[in-house]
C-alpha cells in the first residue's frame, strides 16, 4: 500500500473527493493544514486531513484553532499517521465495491449502514468485510442473523476503541502535559507510548474473545441438554429463552452525586463495578448492561443469580465506607436480540428493584417456585404488590442469607454513605443525639440546611 501514497491528486481531484470548493482548499493550504508540491498536487493523505477538518468544524472548532493545534501538537498529522500507518490506499465507490465483491447491492448497503460506513467512500478494509459477509451468506447463514452479529461487533468493538482512545488521552496525554511537555516533545513522547501500547491490542481482544467464547459455548450447552430449564415450553421465537435476571443499584446514588460531586461518585461506581464483575464471574453470570450505578446481569438459572446478588450485597456492606446496595431477582422468558435481551421479564425485574430498600434483595414468586429450597438462604414472604406499569400484582419475597453476620454501620444523613464506626469523618450532637458524617463536606451541608435532613432547633 505504500506505493499508493506516491499518487498525487490535483486540486480538482481533492475538491471532488472531499466536497470542498477549490478556493477553500487553497485557504487550508495557506494555513499549512494540507500540503502540496509546487504544482498544487496533493497526497492521498490530504483527503483524510480535509475530512478531519470538516469533522472538527462540524463540532464548531474554527480553522485558526485547528491550525494552532496542528502547528503545536501535529494533531491532524498524528491522527492520519495513526489511522493509516501504511499510507492511504485505494478507495472505491459503492458501485465499484458491489462489482468487485459480487454481493447484492441492497445487502451491501445494509451491511455498510450497520457497520457505520454509510455513504463513505469504501477502502480495502470495507471490501474485506464484504467478502467475509458474502462467504457467510453463501454458506447459508441468514441475513437477519448476520446483520445482528454485525451490529454487535460494531457496538462492542466501538466501545473498546473508544475506551482505548479515551483512557490514553486522560491518563497518558494529559499526564505528559501535566509533567510540562509541550510541542514536539509532547508529540514524540505521546507517539513513543502509543507505539509500546499498540502491540497489546490484538492479543487482548483475541484473549477476551476466547474467554467469552468459552463461557458462551458452555451456556449454549444448556439449550441442547436442558431444554426445560433454558427454553420456555412454548414459544413463537427461536431466539427466546428463560433466564434469571438481576438488577442492582446503589440506594443513595443521587444524594452522593449532589453532595460529593461526580468525581467521588465515579470512584464509588468504579469500586461497585469491580465487586459486581468479580461476583458475576464466580457465579457464572454476565453483565449485559450498565447505566450509571445500575447493573443488569443474567444467569442461566435462579440459584446462582440469588447467591450472586446476596454475595454482592455482603461485599459492599463490608466496605469501610460505601452506600447501601439494593436489588431484585426474577426468573422469566426473554428474547435474545443483537447481543442483548428484551421482553417483559426485564421490565418486571426493573420494577421490583425499585421496591427494594437499602441492603434488601427482593425475588419474585417465579424465582421462589423455581428454586424451591436453597441451602442457607431464607425467602421471607412480603405479600403481593402492585407495581407501576404492570397489570397484575406480584408476590414478592425478601431474600436473606442465614450466614450473614450483622456488622455495625453508621449512615451519613446527608449523602447516605454507610461507615464502620472507625471510618466516621465528623460528628455532631443535635438535641442530645449524635450524628455521624463521612466527611467535613457533608457536615457543612447539614449545618447549612439541617431541617432538610430532619433536624430542627439548635445544632
Amino acid at each position: 500500500m505504500k506505493q499508493d501514497s506516491a499518487r498525487r491528486l490535483s486540486t480538482e481531484d481533492l475538491s471532488s473527493a472531499t466536497g470542498e470548493p477549490i478556493e477553500r482548499l487553497r485557504r487550508l493550504r495557506s494555513l499549512k493544514l494540507i500540503d502540496s508540491d509546487g504544482e498544487e498536487r496533493f497526497a492521498p493523505e490530504d483527503v483524510e486531513r480535509v475530512r478531519l477538518i470538516q469533522f472538527l468544524e462540524r463540532r464548531h472548532i474554527d480553522l485558526e484553532a485547528i491550525a494552532r493545534a496542528e502547528h503545536g501538537e501535529a494533531i491532524l498529522s498524528s491522527v492520519v499517521e495513526f489511522l493509516f500507518p501504511d499510507g492511504v490506499g485505494r478507495t472505491y465507490s459503492f458501485a465499484e465495491a458491489v462489482d468487485i465483491v459480487e454481493l447484492d447491492p441492497e445487502v451491501t448497503r445494509r451491511l455498510m449502514e450497520v457497520s457505520g460506513a454509510g455513504d463513505e467512500v469504501l477502502d480495502e478494509h470495507d471490501l474485506q468485510i464484504l467478502r467475509v459477509a458474502k462467504v457467510a451468506l453463501d454458506a447459508g447463514f441468514p441475513e437477519t442473523a448476520l446483520l445482528q452479529l454485525t451490529r454487535v461487533y460494531e457496538e462492542a468493538l466501538g466501545r473498546v476503541a473508544e475506551a482505548e482512545v479515551r483512557l490514553f488521552h486522560f491518563y497518558v496525554h494529559e499526564g505528559l502535559k501535566a509533567a510540562g511537555l509541550s510541542g514536539r516533545e509532547l508529540v514524540d513522547s505521546r507517539k513513543s507510548v502509543r507505539e509500546h501500547l499498540l502491540p497489546m491490542v490484538g492479543p487482548m481482544i483475541r484473549y477476551f474473545h476466547r474467554r467469552g467464547m468459552t463461557k458462551a459455548v458452555r451456556q449454549d450447552m444448556l439449550l441442547h441438554l436442558a431444554g426445560d430449564l433454558a427454553r420456555p415450553a412454548q414459544t413463537d421465537s427461536r431466539a427466546q429463552l428463560r433466564l434469571a435476571i438481576v438488577f442492582l443499584d446503589i440506594s443513595s446514588y443521587t444524594p452522593i452525586t449532589e453532595v460529593m460531586g461526580d468525581a467521588v461518585a465515579a470512584r464509588i461506581v468504579e469500586r461497585f463495578s469491580e465487586l459486581v464483575h468479580g461476583a458475576a464471574t464466580r457465579f457464572e453470570g454476565r453483565i449485559v448492561d450498565r447505566v450509571g450505578d445500575a447493573f443488569l446481569l443474567i444467569f442461566p438459572e435462579p440459584r446462582s443469580a440469588v447467591t450472586c446478588a446476596l454475595e454482592i450485597e455482603k461485599c459492599t456492606a463490608a466496605e469501610p465506607q460505601f452506600p447501601a446496595v439494593r436489588g431484585a431477582v426474577h426468573w422469566g422468558d426473554v428474547l435474545y436480540q443483537e447481543g442483548g435481551y428484551i421482553g417483559g421479564s426485564l421490565n418486571i425485574a426493573s420494577r421490583v428493584a425499585t421496591q427494594a430498600t437499602p441492603h434488601q434483595i427482593l425475588a419474585t414468586a417465579a424465582v421462589r417456585d423455581e428454586i424451591g429450597v436453597l441451602s442457607r438462604v431464607r425467602f421471607t414472604p412480603l405479600g403481593k404488590r402492585r407495581l407501576k406499569g404492570l397489570g397484575e400484582e406480584l408476590e414478592l419475597f425478601e431474600v436473606q442469607s442465614e450466614d450473614a453476620k450483622g456488622v455495625e454501620r453508621i449512615r451519613d444523613p446527608v449523602c447516605g454513605m454507610e461507615m464502620a464506626p472507625t471510618e466516621v469523618g465528623a460528628r455532631l450532637v443535635v438535641r442530645g443525639q449524635e450524628l455521624a458524617f463521612c466527611c467535613e463536606r457533608c457536615l457543612r451541608v447539614f449545618l447549612t440546611v439541617p431541617e432538610r435532613y430532619g433536624a430542627s432547633g439548635e445544632v
